[in-house]
């Protein structure tokens, strides 16, 4: 592999949120999202699809919302493997919740609502690759038009949860600078920008749309803290994969810590971010 650029096989791990109510939170991942709960304790719930956890939701004693000048995550993307398991989310949003919005990016289609703590949640599932429209110089196009939600709708199995084969596509941050993001992401950590526009880059391993999103558009001007983002993973194909990064981020100005499975390094706008290897 090239030690400037991380590997095809890179993805998007877990992630977790730290919440005041915590059976709340649990329930409306469960009922809304899909996810099943695979552990449960007075401090913490994990949830994924089928054994797969991609969700860890943290119960915080104070319970303090993220005030709204911090920077942190503008929403977690779940992503389905079929149009089939969209329309089935459009059906239980529209049982136990409410849906905010609902977009066709060319490239992917998505569902987006907000959670009862305030993080943004994106559910969608991808076009095939192939299919990607692509600008002259070959970078990916991504556009932002009306869902076709009937059809989406239609394409419903009836199934209540999330299916096998659901993952974390990606997440989006809201931060305070794109060029300090550009800075940690791409030239330390090794991702690629995929979109560059006004207020907003994405980038990605691999000719991915995007593992992670930025944006500015709302301004925010201070660290992660309080309820919401606490972290979230980068999982790499192999242990060589995970030194290279590991030698890049121990030459940065960002301090790295070992962990159990892997390494930790607190980014721009103190957002965690966890690095270890994963299929």
């Amino acid at each position: 592999m090239t030690t400037d650029r991380l590997p095809q096989q890179t993805r998007i791990g877990r992630t977790a949120l730290r919440v005041g109510d915590l059976e709340e939170m649990t329930r409306f991942y469960r009922n809304v999202v899909g996810l099943d709960v695979l552990h449960r304790s007075d401090t913490s719930s994990v949830l994924g699809a089928e054994d797969t956890p991609l969700l860890i939701l943290e119960r915080v004693e104070d319970g303090r919302q993220r005030h709204r000048s911090g920077a942190g995550l503008f929403h977690n993307a779940f992503r389905v493997p079929s149009r089939e398991s969209l329309g089935d989310a459009v059906a239980r949003i529209r049982e136990h919740w409410e849906l905010s919005g609902a977009s066709d990016h060319s490239v992917s289609e998505a569902l987006y609502l907000t959670d009862p703590e305030d993080n943004g949640i994106e559910i969608y599932r991808d076009r095939p690759r192939e299919d990607w429209p692509r600008s002259d110089d070959g970078s990916i196009r991504m556009g932002t038009y009306p869902l076709d939600l009937e059809a989406v709708e239609g394409a419903a199995a009836g199934d209540s949860g999330l299916p096998a084969g659901t993952d974390i596509g990606h997440v989006h941050l809201a931060v305070s600078s794109l060029e300090t993001f550009r800075d940690f992401y791409v030239d330390t950590v090794g991702f690629e920008v995929q979109v560059d526009e006004p207020g907003a880059v994405f980038v990605s391993a691999g000719g991915y749309h995007h593992h992670i999103g930025a944006n500015t558009w709302n301004q925010r001007s201070g660290p992660v803290g309080g309820r919401g983002l606490s972290w979230f993973e980068v999982l790499l194909p192999d242990p060589e994969a995970l030194n290279v990064v590991q030698a890049r981020l121990t030459d940065s100005q960002y301090p790295v810590i070992e962990t159990a499975d892997g390494i930790a390094v607190t980014g721009p706008n103190e957002i965690e971010v966890r690095f270890r290897t994963g299929t």
